[in-house]
């Protein structure tokens, strides 16, 4: 791989400062997702023992529902915001107003067309709809000081407060749960902390001093809106996308059939959250100063290490979970939910294959190519659509709406590779690192298939063993990637103690 001091010629270095800085926010959010979104994690699973497949398929097929209605309120205004604002933060309150005005009028328009789409679907599910998207006009509020403060890179104070919140959700559903109000129970209780978490995020920024700025400022509030368009579009395609089998499987198989199919998706989900998402999200403003209109290099080689780190993670976490999917299952929720073990079998790969392509995502946004993105979300959708109304109608069997993702999904991985562009990206060499992670995969799924009928620590610590083993002999890391991964370990809480156990000389000037 090309040296480190080949990378910085000729353009701004990454400063130990920035190093610094990207290392507390990615702890941070990684510290919050672990707590926050485990927590989440192991309670989804908890609900769906509570209420069983029937009850659970309602619940997922509306959270859905809510998905793409939260999508539209929010008009992806807040990634638009994080950028710019980072970029000139005295313009938070300016951008503050904008918001108010444009994503309450788009709540409303979302909570009507959240409720005209769950008339097809039964009485039940209609009510609970009606009344979980109450949370959509409360939770904008809260969303909106979220990215104020993340634009400011504030993420430890939004961590606290995410991680509070998630806590009292939790605490207040399984109270109402316990006292027999079922599913209204949960929808109230996720109301009333959402309330207290809008609150919080809002006083943590009028605290800081940024408040709305008033009178509103109409050039301001058009040009988000139309540079958020092609963003919101794509972004309602992808959660379409990524709920669309759930909305048919429950319309054509029904709401039992869409329970087991939820207990995979809340695995993936929480798979990208807790080892995805919260590192692109803390990753985003110093991908914004470091584009320079495309003219630094740092900017390619960051997305360069982000894609290699989604490989890294995705592969061993996709065919270990691919693998253990009924050790898994099984064990956590009994044989009511059996039926989800082969779903998950083949869901956790469309996790892998969308914790890379969401890199490439976010690559393209920070280049304002919001459009083109709308266009590859758009022809993923049909495509995904298209396949699952084929592959449930035609098998009759869940796996074939995840089937149709998983294609969905390669195509659109493969056109946002074909497009990305980018000083410092190097394509070929990320090729052949791919390559070889995929030849230590082979090794690595035959000792954990060897050891599978054993207690489930011995084939994922023999699997992890021989994959780290591969890692090393195969040299997949080189020079820039150990430097990179040295700065951030460093930096990190704890971090200066490293040097007494890893002694690394690496170029001071990246």
């Amino acid at each position: 791989m090309a040296s480190n001091t080949t990378r910085a010629t000729g353009a701004t270095s990454m400063s130990g400062g920035d190093a610094r800085r990207a290392a507390r926010n990615i702890s941070a959010l990684m510290i919050a997702s672990v707590i926050s979104k485990g927590a989440l994690f192991g309670w989804q699973l908890v609900l769906s023992l509570w209420l069983g497949p029937g009850e659970y398929g309602i619940y997922g097929t509306i959270g859905g529902l809510m998905a793409n209605a939260a999508a539209l309120a929010s008009f992806s205004m807040g990634l638009i915001v994080i950028r710019d604002v980072a970029r000139a933060p005295e313009k938070a309150g300016k951008y503050w107003t904008a918001m108010l005005f444009s994503q309450t009028l788009l709540a409303l328009l979302a909570y009507v067309g959240m409720n005209s789409l769950s008339l097809g679907y039964s009485e039940a599910l209609r009510a609970f709809a009606a009344l979980a998207g109450c949370n959509l006009f409360v939770d904008i509020f809260g969303n909106m000081a979220y990215d104020l403060l993340l634009s400011r890179e504030r993420m430890v104070l939004t961590s606290a407060v995410e991680i509070v919140h998630i806590f009292l959700r939790i605490g207040l559903a399984l109270l109402a749960l316990t006292l027999g109000w079922g599913l209204l129970g949960v929808y109230a209780a996720a109301l009333v902390t959402g309330i207290l978490r809008s609150l919080a995020l809002v006083s943590l920024n009028i605290h800081d001093g940024i408040k709305p700025h008033f009178p509103l400022d109409r050039d301001l509030a058009r040009r988000l809106l139309i540079n958020s368009a092609p963003l919101a579009l794509s972004a309602l395609l992808t959660l379409a996308y990524q709920h669309a089998d759930k909305l048919l499987t429950t319309g054509i198989l029904g709401e039992r059939i869409t329970g087991y199919l939820v207990v995979a998706f809340v695995i993936n989900y929480g798979v990208i959250e807790l080892v995805s998402s919260s590192v692109l999200v803390a990753a985003y403003p110093l991908l914004s100063r470091y584009h320079e209109q495309g003219r630094n290099p740092i900017f390619g080689f960051l997305i360069e290490k982000l894609a290699l780190y989604m490989l890294l993670v995705g592969l061993p976490l996709a065919l270990g979970i691919s693998i253990l999917a009924e050790a898994i299952i099984l064990p956590l929720l009994g044989e009511a939910y059996a039926p989800s073990a082969d779903i998950l079998r083949l869901l956790i790969w469309f996790t892998a294959i969308t914790m890379f392509g969401n890199v490439f995502s976010k690559a393209l946004l920070v280049q304002n190519r919001q459009r083109l993105l709308l266009a590859i979300r758009a022809c993923g959708l049909a495509l995904n659509v298209a396949l699952s109304l084929l592959l449930l109608f035609s098998w009759g069997d869940a796996r074939g709406a995840v089937v149709a993702s998983i294609i969905g999904e390669l195509l659109i991985v493969a056109l946002l590779l074909a497009c990305f562009r980018a000083l410092g990206w190097r394509a070929l060499a990320l090729a052949g690192v791919a390559a070889r992670l995929l030849l230590i995969c082979l090794p690595t799924a035959l000792a954990m298939l060897a050891l599978r009928e054993a207690f489930i620590a011995l084939p994922v610590l023999g699997g992890l063993c021989v994959y780290v083993g591969g890692i090393l002999a195969m040299r997949v890391l080189g020079a820039d990637d150990w430097d990179l991964l040295y700065r951030l370990v460093a930096a990190l809480p704890g971090g200066s103690h490293l040097g007494r156990i890893w002694k690394r000389d690496i170029n001071m000037n990246w």
